[in-house]
């Protein structure tokens, strides 16, 4: 499965600022994910938070996707500063967090590692924060 377009993502009003500010103010220190960021920002539907869809990844959503290798992996999408693998807790400023920003379930995204190996994920399924 390889995904040539990536997919349509809706972002919160509130999440888009946020991340567009915390984009640029990295740009000095993870040029290439900050610019991930970026440019995943400049494509998203921005929409007040109450319309966001239920099942779409926003900050503070758990995820479960499966990966190209067929891992399942769950996830809690954070801020670079509440950060923690070992809690599962992962970066929006890291290749896959980027990715995962404003994906619903069902949806598939490449993504690029910072070893540049490309992969590929399907959102399976979306929990949100209470």
């Amino acid at each position: 499965m390889t995904t040539t377009r990536k997919p349509r993502i809706v972002v919160s009003e509130t999440d888009h600022d946020r991340l567009t500010r915390l984009a640029e103010a990295a740009l000095d220190w993870e040029i290439g994910v900050a610019d991930e960021l970026q440019a995943e920002m400049a494509r998203t539907r921005i929409v007040p938070a109450e319309r966001v869809p239920a099942d779409a990844v926003r900050m503070g959503s758990t995820v479960a996707f499966t990966s190209d290798a067929g891992h399942q992996m769950r996830v809690t999408l954070v801020y670079p500063a509440e950060a923690d693998i070992a809690q599962g807790r992962i970066s929006v400023l890291t290749p896959i967090g980027a990715a995962l920003i404003g994906l619903s379930v069902g949806q598939s995204i490449a993504w690029t590692a910072r070893g540049g190996t490309r992969h590929e994920l399907t959102v399976t399924g979306v929990i949100q924060p209470n």
